[in-house]
């Protein structure tokens, strides 16, 4: 059986937040190392991956056999309001389980609710993501990306991410004009949240749909900073962290040439 305790539900409510527009039914295959989830988007222009590692349910974690756990995540979601941001959340399900319990407590015991979720049979193709080395990696504040996005998605569908010894600059062309935003390198001791860190073997410059950055970006809550991996050609790797090297990591393919 699975039975996994998070010491802050808000941890799952937030993935699931982030990512159910992108995805609305997918499976969460848990085994004894975790419980992990792969799902594309129904355009397959992006894909989400997150593992949350046994070592992130630090009120306990045990799976006596894999699982796969198929949740229809409109319905997780309307379920996960109902627990506070603090309260200890515990899943369990059965070895071939119908349904899925959720068990919400109270910091301080004195509530406790519980529901169950219907559990359905999702035909998944699990992808083999392979190891890339990207030739730039830039880490800067996930709020900072998020506005980024917001602010050149008023004025565009696409950006361009150009990333060169300089720094990185995302820049957009619309009907109603163009902008653009320049970061550099920033270690600013006194103010760690700033930082921005750039690693660089190659200069890279691709082009992205603005509209799926912007749904990435609603993961902001999980982590203060985020990572951007890019090398030409291949999908940007758009990572959040998450506690015992747990992450949500999303990947979306780039536009070529005068595709819309």
């Amino acid at each position: 059986m699975l039975e996994a305790r998070l010491a802050q539900a808000s941890t799952l409510k937030k993935v699931v937040e982030a990512i159910k527009d992108l995805v609305q039914d997918c499976n969460f295959d848990c085994n004894d190392s975790g419980l992990a989830l792969q799902a594309m988007d129904n355009s397959h222009v992006a894909l989400v991956s997150m593992l949350l590692r046994a070592d992130a349910f630090q009120e306990g974690y045990r799976c006596d056999r894999n699982i796969a756990l198929g949740i229809n995540l409109g319905s997780l979601t309307k379920v996960l309001r109902a627990c506070q941001a603090d309260d200890i959340l515990t899943l369990k399900a059965e070895d071939a389980p119908d349904v899925v319990n959720l068990v919400f407590e109270s910091k301080d015991m004195d509530r406790i609710s519980e529901y169950d979720i219907k559990l359905m049979d999702i035909d998944q193709e699990h992808l083999g993501i392979p190891e890339t080395e990207y030739a730039a990696t830039i880490t800067l504040p996930s709020a900072e990306f998020q506005r980024i996005c917001r602010d050149l998605s008023a004025l565009s569908e696409s950006v361009a991410i150009e990333c060169t010894k300089e720094g990185v600059s995302f820049k957009c062309q619309g009907d109603i004009g163009s902008g653009s935003i320049q970061l550099r390198a920033n270690h600013d001791v006194e103010k760690p949240e700033t930082k921005v860190e750039i690693d660089l073997t190659e200069p890279v410059a691709l082009t992205f749909s603005l509209k799926y950055l912007v749904n990435f970006c609603k993961a902001s809550g999980l982590s203060t900073s985020v990572k951007l991996c890019l090398s030409n050609e291949v999908p940007l790797l758009v990572e959040y962290e998450l506690q015992s090297t747990s992450y949500l990591r999303f990947y979306l393919a780039p536009k070529i040439g005068d595709e819309e």
